[in-house]
């Protein structure tokens, strides 16, 4: 049979723009904006099959979820009349219908990656279709940098990036320029209605409100939620309702098995109506039959991964306005549609336009590891819509290093190149690769499948100890479902567990016997710095060798372990939370993981008791877990914690006397009277910073007290040498002889004009203000009441006389009538000390 013959082709909005793109294409790559329901995902691929420039070369489609991958392909094959496997075929993670004859691959993001890495050239392909990359997955967005570079080598191989919402005029630039065709609107009318007021209750509790308030619209019901835990959770509130005992209430998300998925897809055989409970899962590429109405929740669930502490997590977070326009196009696929937006008009406007591209917020040690296999160590090397920021990516490169898969230049090693072949996340294959070359594969496989799939207690209060899933799963494959629902478990998921765990068993069969040690052993070949150990006191509190801390439930089984190893952990605002762990001994690591603990001689100065200490430590990270006091010390490392501990504590801590605070204060003064004479800097400030000037006086100094014998104006002196120390009395002297013949200390400031405090009467017949710096600086003057209270301030002594003096002369000779005040100060002699009286006659 030709393939994609006209009359094969559904009559869907898309077919309108085919021949505008067959033009796009046969110049180059193209951008497709058509919005949902327009058909582009099936009817496209197939309408190019016999394109000139395509030369018979395949057609690979990158969607970004398994769902919708497979049902796009059972779609095309299902017009050409064929079964999936002929000329439409597909692949995902553990499932591949594809034959020789196959034209068009329907594949995953992370099968397109490694198909890039196996075959660079491509050479057999001729036209590759990004699917709904609004999305902006992390692996969509790599495929699409390594397909752009290989373009520069194959100038026959096509890329067409295709979205119902995606802003087109940045990736039509990255395409250099690539022309954009806009597809029709869908092809029904869909009505959207919003609630009056914010939603205060629960996401279940809201939605299940917004089901029965639909339920009376002619279809079924497919309804948007953030995950599987409020899928369970809104089940649980609808099936208890006696209104809903003539619907269906079908769940939909990744986990489920193909047949409940295809229970969801396809409509009831008996005509029974549906109400879909659906993740993002069903939000792109993906048709179900009979939906004539959308309920949007108005959350999404997007991971977020924060370099600061080196661990990610899942945020629930409120759509954005391009997701709420794809939810609302699942309404109009087949006709005219409803929409109930649980928030309210005036939210609307508040949300994002899109959500960020995961590229910004996620963990990207995938991705470092695929750029070093592809022999790129600068990402900007490469073509991106959004370049990787360089913060996660350097701490990706560090973890890649810790597991020894690149080298110190960022090189791919060996190592790393059998980690890049497995399809795991680079920690959990360096475990299983640990795993089978210590006779350990079978635990090795079921700890990654536990690790990489859902957890099969998801959602219910179970410990966190992934020995008990690991004895579920035990139960599942000796006793099968009726045992797992005993215990509490999901047989759904223990299968979905063991079908990854077969996956990458090689020779030998799944065992049911494990170690505890050998369970700790592995996980920490996969999260060396998630070795976690307890707080001295607690029970339940943990510090990550990372340096992060977690906690467990009071009452979790494992907490009062010393050690754990956790596998997973929320990042959370705080403390993390540990998930899953296992608990480990600390002769484990010295036996299996010798490498992480580092021996190390310490000298520190130690705040609770103000002294240095010094010690002979063995650390794993930022955990010590053994140290011994030293006692043959380097007088060097001493020097340096005592100045480290002062550099702490604050100058205060040193024993500064009037005379060192005067020194360092005419120093400061010459500094910035003389600034190219270079004179030291010592300001509070530039001391600390730098404390050399102090180390040459602490040698044998280990505790605070000890510090009060040192002499700090002489140490402030030592680095002035003879005429510098003469230059300083000179230009700064210490004290100053006034006219009554009195020698008065100078009062200089750091950050101000020298003062001199001294009795007005001692100044009479002085007619000018003293200076200081060779006459250039005049003094800052605090003229004295004979019982040495202020008078006046002033830095103009002539103007004073002349002007001040009168007015405060009367009041003076009231309050002090032994004393002379002369009409004419300048002419008067200087007092000193206060005038006897008169001796008896």
């Amino acid at each position: 049979m030709p393939l994609s013959p006209a009359h094969l082709l559904p009559e869907l909005p898309i077919r309108a723009v085919l021949p505008e793109l067959r033009a796009a294409l046969a110049r180059g790559s193209a951008v497709l904006a058509a919005p949902p329901g327009s058909g582009k995902t099936t009817v496209v691929p197939l309408a190019l099959l016999k394109e000139p420039w395509l030369k018979k070369k395949k057609i690979l489609i990158l969607e970004p979820r398994r769902l919708a991958t497979r049902a796009a392909a059972v779609r095309m094959a299902s017009l050409l009349g064929e079964t999936v496997g002929q000329s439409v075929g597909y692949q995902v993670r553990f499932d591949r219908r594809i034959s020789a004859q196959t034209r068009i691959e329907v594949v995953t993001e992370g099968i397109l990656t490694r198909r890039l890495q196996n075959d660079a050239g491509l050479e057999n392909v001729g036209l590759v279709i990004f699917d709904e990359f609004h999305e902006r997955s992390l692996h969509a967005d790599l495929a699409l940098a390594l397909c752009l570079d290989l373009c520069q080598l194959r100038e026959d191989l096509r890329l067409l990036v295709m979205s119902a919402t995606l802003d087109t005029a940045p990736i039509a630039r990255l395409l250099g320029g690539a022309p954009v065709v806009t597809g029709q609107g869908r092809m029904f009318a869909v009505e959207t209605t919003y609630l009056d007021r914010p939603a205060r209750e629960r996401i279940a509790e809201v939605v299940a409100g917004g089901v029965r308030r639909m339920l009376p619209l002619e279809g079924d019901l497919l309804v948007f939620l953030p995950g599987s835990g409020e899928i369970r959770e809104t089940m649980a509130l609808l099936q208890d309702d006696p209104a809903l005992n003539d619907r269906l209430i079908l769940p939909l998300f990744g986990e489920l098995s193909v047949r409940d998925q295809d229970r969801a897809i396809v409509p009831d055989p008996e005509g029974q109506k549906r109400i879909i409970l659906a993740t993002a899962i069903a939000e792109t590429s993906l048709t179900i039959e009979g939906i004539r109405c959308v309920i949007d929740s108005g959350w999404s669930r997007l991971p977020a991964f924060d370099p600061a502490s080196g661990l990610s997590r899942l945020n629930t977070v409120r759509v954005s306005r391009a997701t709420a326009a794809q939810r609302t196009g699942r309404a109009g696929r087949l006709g005219p549609g409803q929409c109930l937006r649980l928030w309210t008009r005036e939210e609307q406007h508040s949300l994002p336009p899109f959500h960020p591209p995961e590229i910004v917020n996620a963990d990207l040690a995938e991705l470092a590891l695929e750029l070093a296999l592809w022999g790129v160590r600068d990402p900007g090397e490469l073509r991106w819509l959004d370049l990787p920021r360089s913060g996660p990516l350097n701490q990706a490169r560090d973890l890649l290093r810790d597991l020894q898969a690149i080298d110190r230049q960022g090189r791919i090693t060996p190592l790393g190149r059998t980690l890049a072949e497995l399809p795991l996340h680079p920690r959990l294959a360096h475990m299983l690769l640990q795993a089978r070359t210590q006779g350990l594969e079978s635990l090795g496989c079921d700890l990654a499948a536990l690790l990489s799939e859902r957890d099969p207690w998801h959602g219910r209060a179970m410990g966190a100890d992934i020995g008990e899933r690991l004895r579920l799963l035990a139960a599942w494959r000796e006793q099968g479902e009726r045992a797992v629902r005993k215990l509490g478990g999901d047989p759904h998921l223990c299968r979905r567990v063991d079908q990854a765990s077969r996956q990458w068993q090689r020779d030998t069969s799944p065992s049911t016997q494990w170690d505890q040690e050998d369970v700790g052993n592995l996980l920490i070949a996969a999260y060396p710095e998630r070795i976690a150990r307890r707080r001295p006191g607690q029970r339940e509190r943990y510090q990550l060798a990372g340096g992060r801390g977690v906690s467990l439930p009071p009452t979790d089984p494992l907490a009062g372990s010393d050690y754990l190893v956790a596998a997973l952990v929320d990042g959370g605002h705080g403390e993390g939370r540990i998930f899953l762990a296992a608990s480990v001994d600390l002769a484990v690591i010295r036996r299996h993981h010798p490498h992480l603990l580092v021996s190390e001689e310490q000298v520190r100065w130690d705040m609770d008791s103000a002294r240095v200490i010094a010690s002979s430590r063995t650390r794993l990270g930022a955990l010590v877990v053994e140290e011994h006091p030293l006692s043959d010390l380097s007088p060097q490392a001493v020097r340096t914690a005592l100045l480290q501990g002062i550099r702490t504590m604050g100058l205060a801590c040193l024993p500064w006397s009037r005379e060192a605070r005067q020194v360092q204060a005419r120093l400061v003064s010459l500094r910035r009277w003389q600034p190219e004479a270079n004179w030291p800097d010592l300001n509070d400030s530039a001391l600390l910073n730098d404390l050399c000037w102090l180390e040459p006086f602490v040698d044998g100094i280990t505790r605070i007290e000890q510090l009060q014998r040192l002499d700090l104006q002489q140490i402030l002196l030592a680095p002035l040498d003879w005429p510098r120390r003469q230059a300083l009395d000179r230009l700064a002297p210490r004290a100053i002889v006034v006219p009554s013949g009195s020698t008065i200390r100078i009062d200089y400031q750091i950050d101000g004009p020298p003062v001199l405090a001294v009795r007005l009467q001692e100044l009479f017949g002085l007619a000018t203000t003293p200076m200081v710096f060779e006459g250039r600086v005049p003094l800052l003057l605090h003229l004295l009441s004979p019982a040495r209270r202020p008078i006046q301030v002033t830095t103009d002594l002539e103007s004073f006389w002349r002007s001040g003096y009168p007015h405060v002369k009367k009041e003076l000779k009231g309050r002090y009538p032994k004393h002379a005040w002369p009409d004419d100060p300048l002419a008067a002699e200087p007092l000193r000390g206060v005038p006897r009286k008169p001796s008896p006659s």
